[in-house]
């Protein structure tokens, strides 16, 4: 149930705070005063497109608050805590709208996307707006009407699916049966490739080591050369390095007299002695142990040709060969493993399709019952609405066997109507005039409603086009549904706004070349004064006060 509205620097709104209770509140106010901001302010809060022409003239931003109370809505709550946005027993809804056009949303403190305010708003409110009837003229709102009225969304939904598995998978048997020697091809191709970089057996550091190798094996004389040399710089030579660092020690050693800070440098020379003939020593292992091999030096360069020459047919640099080796493998594997044969396609598709007939013959049956129901219910409302000659009917027409299935379920939907007793029921658009289309909208909406597990239903002038009993009457059925639950009418009849629970007024004026717009809540003598504006207009009499205040009373007194 909506609590609270706050509305603060949009359009002619500069602030206006707003309480609600259960039952129905009517909203009323003089053409231009700006009733038509509360349902646009909550439709934002729902998710609604929004610009910048949305911001009061001179405010940096618009701002919209509403709080609700979704104690007895489960499936708000549910919603809520999947988002982990749970907040007691209240939920608020924020939507603030920056003058460069761009928007923000929250839910409980925490931003969100308008998809999310939209999902959620629609558990919380469903507003029936005064263009609404237009819709009754296309036959995808009759499904959703009679669904909704018969709680079969959900059936219809099961159909919807259905029909997207059938879908895909016929699609699939398509690509399948094109593509099919395509795949064939490239499997074999795959195949070979794989087979082919198997034969190869490459490594991921084999190449890296096989050109290092390559490159000792090819200079292998001259590494030999220049270690011979080294080796003899160190110890074989005449004079060898080694012999020199020894004369230099001994030089040292024959000082006439010691010296000890000399003593540190005597001692590093004899170290390094010791690490030269080592280092020769480790020379000459090596050029013992070293492998000049001709015989290797061929055999590495052939294995180094055949990995050039396998990147350069599969197009990839030598060292990608073992990466695309295993890419080309998991191809493989995907097209083996997820191949599928057309009979076995075939018969999935056959399945597919069998699987929607069923749901769809569970909802044609809920679909019938929910017809006649609803149109015993519309027609019955209708009589209360002055129009007792008028036949309401909910056609349901079969689809020929040999369309394919539909989205939709078996049948095509279509309101008709027949005003005169005898007549032959039509389409609403050949027969309904606009009073009577918006009759018909109104008594469908109010069915409709009373099934709805949605708590707050706002009417946005529904009620055009009616006056005199007939208003009265839909007063009637309105407060009659604010007894369930949450009602916000916007009306400029008296006799519907006489019968709310609640009356809110919206009034324009002009201060310093500014115009604004303000929501109040009206007291008893307020409600009469502007019941009787309603009636009369602006000069108001003892007599239309009296008529107003008489309206009023036995608005309230009305229980059914």
């Amino acid at each position: 149930m909506l609590s609270q509205l706050t509305v603060a620097n949009y359009a002619i709104a500069e602030q206006v705070e707003l309480s609600f209770s259960q039952g129905m509140t009517a909203l009323t106010g003089e053409t231009g005063a700006g009733k038509s901001i509360v349902l646009d302010a909550l439709g934002l809060v729902m998710g609604a497109r929004a610009d910048a022409g949305a911001v009061r003239d001179g405010a940096e931003k618009a701002d919209i608050t509403a709080v609700f109370d979704i104690e007895r809505i489960p499936q708000a709550r549910a919603w809520l805590e999947s988002k982990d946005l749970e907040q007691d027993n209240d939920c608020v809804l924020r939507r603030v709208i920056r003058k460069d056009g761009r928007s923000r949303g929250y839910i409980n403190g925490q931003p969100c996307t308008l998809q999310d305010l939209k999902q959620l708003g629609a558990m919380l409110m469903d507003i029936h707006g005064q263009h609404q009837h237009q819709s009754l003229l296309r036959k995808d709102t009759h499904h959703r009407l009679v669904d909704e009225f018969g709680n079969n969304t959900e059936r219809a939904a099961e159909v919807r699916t259905a029909y997207r598995d059938w879908q895909a998978l016929r699609r699939k048997l398509e690509r399948i049966r094109n593509e099919q020697d395509e795949r064939q091809s490239r499997t074999e191709l795959l195949r070979y490739q794989v087979e082919e970089l198997d034969r190869l057996g490459m490594t991921a550091d084999e190449l890296s080591a096989l050109e290092a190798e390559q490159k000792q094996l090819a200079n292998a004389e001259s590494i030999l050369q220049h270690c011979h040399q080294a080796a003899a710089c160190c110890s074989e030579g005449e004079p060898d390095a080694s012999a020199l660092l020894e004369q230099a020690r001994q030089q040292l050693e024959r000082l006439p007299v010691e010296i000890p800070q000399l003593a540190e440098t005597s001692q590093m020379l004899a170290e390094a002695r010791i690490q030269v003939e080592e280092a020769g020593d480790n020379l000459r292992r090596f050029m013992d142990d070293y492998d000049c091999d001709p015989q290797r030096l061929q055999s590495v360069e052939e294995r180094l040709s055949l990995i050039y020459q396998l990147a350069r047919k599969h197009q990839v640099q030598p060292e990608e060969l073992p990466e695309h080796h295993q890419n080309l493998q998991a191809e493989l594997e995907r097209l083996d493993s997820g191949s599928e044969s057309v009979e076995q396609l075939e018969a999935r598709v056959e399945e597919a399709c069998r699987a929607w007939r069923e749901r769809a013959d569970e909802l044609t049956a809920a679909r019938q019952q929910a017809a006649q129901n609803l149109d015993a219910r519309v027609t019955e409302e209708l009589t209360r609405l002055s129009m007792p000659g008028i036949h309401f009917e909910t056609r349901l027409t079969p689809t020929s066997d040999d369309q394919t299935p539909s989205v939709t379920g078996n049948e095509e939907m279509e309101f008709l109507v027949s005003t005169n007793a005898g007549q032959s029921a039509k389409p609403l658009h050949r027969v309904a005039s606009g009073g009577e289309l918006s009759r018909i909208s109104l008594a469908i909406q109010v069915v409709v409603a009373q099934t709805s597990t949605i708590p707050t239903l706002i009417f946005d002038e529904v009620d055009v086009g009616i006056g005199g009993a007939v208003a009265e009457v839909v007063g009637r059925l309105l407060r009659t549904l604010g007894e369930e639950g949450q009602i916000l009418c916007v009306t400029h009849l008296p006799q519907v706004a006489s019968q709310a629970h609640q009356h809110l007024s919206v009034s324009k004026f002009t201060q310093e070349s500014e115009t604004f717009s303000t929501v109040e809540t009206l007291d008893a003598d307020e409600r009469i004064r502007e019941v009787a504006r309603m009636l009369g207009g602006v000069d108001l009499t003892e007599q239309t006060i009296a008529h107003a205040a008489e309206m009023v009373e036995k608005g309230q007194a009305t229980h059914h």
